[in-house]
């Protein structure tokens, strides 16, 4: 037996239900996986409220790391032992779970299992919202909304990597320092400024390339307005509610705008896909391009406390829940 959050009905922090639950032995194509230490991120929140219809009922939680204990029939390329890291299927709010693995990638010398936990879902999502969703090039200028959390933290040095401009939301004074820290050209507090009229003056009028949206709708038709002519609006998140368009034709009307809602699960298709982003991510980080920042942890059994500070926007960059 393992213990494990188990959501049996959607609603608040308060449907994780510690439980222990019987996790059994790895099927064809499985791996048995000892967590430990396991990622937090707002996909969590939504499929727990029932925003993304999960399957009731489910163990939660989406990213983790530990060590394969187990391996089932018809498996190859990893043994018993092997350091792993995964994002995208649920079940990582566990003490051991039981994983494809084809969603596994085995981790690099240098890279702990509390790094990998924090990133490899933020920093997934970054690789193929800058190089897949849109082929970011130096010299182009992009928007970050909540550039401090950690997503947006890992966006932000990623897209620097590559040489854009970056200009960076985030809802205090005290994030955007983080924001600027992280490598951001500028950091506007959304609260007491007016990103539109701020990113306006610093691209001269013309607007930015990008904006990369993970908060949904406070930002999303604001950030109409911040576009350049034929820009793209890559609406990648709901932290603040989900976001409707009220019609197709203020994208007209703001530029021949374009808007794209893309999803892990749309590019990851396959094993390939994953390894490469995670080469990708974990490339950068031995190399010290990018630094993953783990503001936060709290013990697995505190994963309600959890999910009520990121509902409430009160952390920072990564968090973790360790078992």
């Amino acid at each position: 037996m393992a213990r494990a959050f188990v959501v049996r009905e959607y609603g608040g922090p308060e449907k994780l239900q510690l439980e222990d639950v019987e996790v059994g032995a790895p099927g064809p194509g499985q791996l048995k996986i000892r967590n430990r230490a396991i990622g937090l991120n707002f996909v969590d929140v939504y499929q727990r409220t029932g925003l993304y219809k999960t399957q009731l009922p489910f163990v939660a939680g989406n990213e983790g790391a530990g060590e394969v204990i187990a391996i089932g029939p018809d498996v190859t390329g990893f043994v018993m032992g092997d350091r792993v890291a995964y994002q995208g299927p649920v079940g990582a709010y566990a003490e051991e779970r039981l994983l494809p693995a084809e969603k596994a990638v085995r981790l690099p010398e240098g890279v702990s299992y509390e790094v990998a936990a924090a990133a490899l879902l933020k920093g997934a999502t970054a690789f193929y919202l800058l190089h897949w969703t849109y082929a970011l090039k130096a010299g182009e200028t992009i928007l970050v909304h909540a550039a401090a959390g950690g997503t947006g933290q890992i966006l932000t040095q990623w897209a620097k990597a590559i040489g854009a401009r970056v200009i960076g939301t985030a809802g205090s004074d005290e994030k955007c320092e983080i924001v600027r820290r992280n490598g951001a050209d500028l950091a506007v507090n959304y609260k007491t400024d007016d990103f539109v009229a701020r990113v306006k003056a610093f691209t001269g009028g013309k607007g930015v390339d990008v904006v990369y949206d993970g908060v949904g709708a406070a930002t999303f038709e604001p950030s109409l307005d911040c576009l350049k002519v034929r820009g793209l609006m890559v609406s990648f998140g709901n932290a603040s509610g989900p976001v409707s368009i009220p019609k197709l034709g203020i994208l007209a009307e703001k530029g021949s705008l374009y808007v794209t809602r893309p999803t892990g699960a749309g590019y990851f298709r396959t094993a390939e896909d994953l390894r490469i982003a995670a080469d990708a991510l974990f490339n950068l980080i031995t190399l010290g391009k990018l630094t993953v920042s783990i503001d936060q942890t709290w013990p697995l059994a505190e994963a309600v406390e959890a999910h009520r500070a990121l509902e409430a926007r009160s952390t920072t960059g990564s968090t973790l829940l360790l078992p």
